[in-house]
């Protein structure tokens, strides 16, 4: 009877052992919040470490008009990650050109990261290698 009892627990604490480990290995999917200048824009983001532990991080947008609509002198969109509380990095930009953003105005990024990422915003900039992230958010994760 003891013996009985004792292989319940050992199973059960491998099953449990095992549900961790497959939760663990599934991809977050974060909806994007849209922002008052952009509202018809819809997105998420999916992050998922890998076997090295980095983080791999997929954008997907859809209905984000082209930047160059939003405001005089905007000419692209800039991807930032922040992580453990540090500032914004600007790690990509998604253009509004034919390229990049189709005539659907959806587009893919694609990045990978060291550091487990706490944020994700896209902001419309004049210029794709600014170091510093301007006011014009179009769409943002509030936490990951």
């Amino acid at each position: 009877m003891h013996s009985v009892t004792l292989k319940r627990t050992i199973a059960a604490g491998i099953f449990l052992s095992m549900a961790v480990l497959l939760l663990s290995a599934c991809a977050k999917k974060i909806t994007l919040n849209t922002s008052s200048k952009v509202p018809a824009a819809r997105g998420f983001i999916k992050v998922k470490k890998d076997k090295n532990s980095n983080y791999a991080i997929d954008v997907k947008v859809n209905n984000l008009a082209e930047a160059e609509r939003l405001q005089a002198g905007k000419k692209v969109y800039v991807i930032w990650l922040v992580s453990n509380n540090e500032y914004p990095k600007n790690v990509g930009l998604i253009n509004s050109s034919t390229k990049q953003f189709s005539k659907k105005l959806t587009a893919d990024f694609h990045t990978v990261s060291s550091a487990k990422p706490d944020k994700v915003f896209i902001t419309a900039e004049e210029d794709g290698t600014v170091q510093f992230p301007g006011d014009f958010v179009v769409m943002s994760t509030e936490g990951i």
